[in-house]
């Protein structure tokens, strides 16, 4: 089994593709050694001791060094996880851990008369800002809209990368601010 690396646009991060589905279906964000004992392949990676975030995606998985950390003595290790993870068809998650909600304090509840508005919203991030952000290591997840202002977390590659507020201001903002007149402002959270 081959697995590829590519470079992200965030130095600390690579993206792994073992050259096979990973997620059936969304993604799974891991930002602590805490989150990552739902997946047994997380918790090995951030068992590496210098890693700081772990992100699957569709066909893919982004690891995140910690700052400092030297990629040459870090991607052997991960490389070795990946490959016996993989080869031995092993469940990507533990047993009833799979789920995934997030805390309703960083989910906004939009307003029903906006609903044309979210849809136009949400519809522009599936199809033109998704796939793109994956491209990249990443994804970024619709978190609400509130008088004007568009509400995303970046998870993966983009969550801290040094170039992630220039995307969210100059490609995101600008997209949405395009096709939908009522978006004023794109901020993460």
């Amino acid at each position: 089994m081959l697995i590829e690396t590519e470079s992200t646009p965030n130095p600390q991060t690579l993206k792994f593709l073992p050259g096979r589905t990973v997620m059936e279906s969304g993604t799974r964000d891991f930002a602590t050694p805490e989150e990552a004992e739902a997946s047994s392949l997380a918790d090995a990676i951030f068992g590496l001791g210098d890693v700081t975030g772990v992100f699957f995606g569709r066909d893919f998985v982004s690891v995140t060094a910690a700052p400092g950390v030297s990629w040459p003595s870090l991607k052997p290790d991960i490389l070795a996880i990946l490959l016996d993870h993989f080869s031995a068809a092993m469940p990507l998650f533990r047993p009833a851990t799979a789920g995934f909600s997030v805390p309703s304090d960083e989910v906004l509840t939009d307003d029903p008369a906006d609903a044309d508005i979210v849809a136009q919203i949400r519809e522009l991030i599936e199809t033109r800002v998704r796939p793109a952000v994956a491209n990249d290591g990443g994804d970024i997840v619709y978190r609400g809209f509130d008088k004007g202002k568009v509400f995303l977390q970046l998870q993966g590659a983009c969550a801290g990368c040094p170039s992630s507020s220039a995307t969210l201001k100059n490609g995101i903002e600008q997209l949405l601010k395009y096709y939908v007149p009522e978006v004023t402002e794109v901020r993460a959270v």
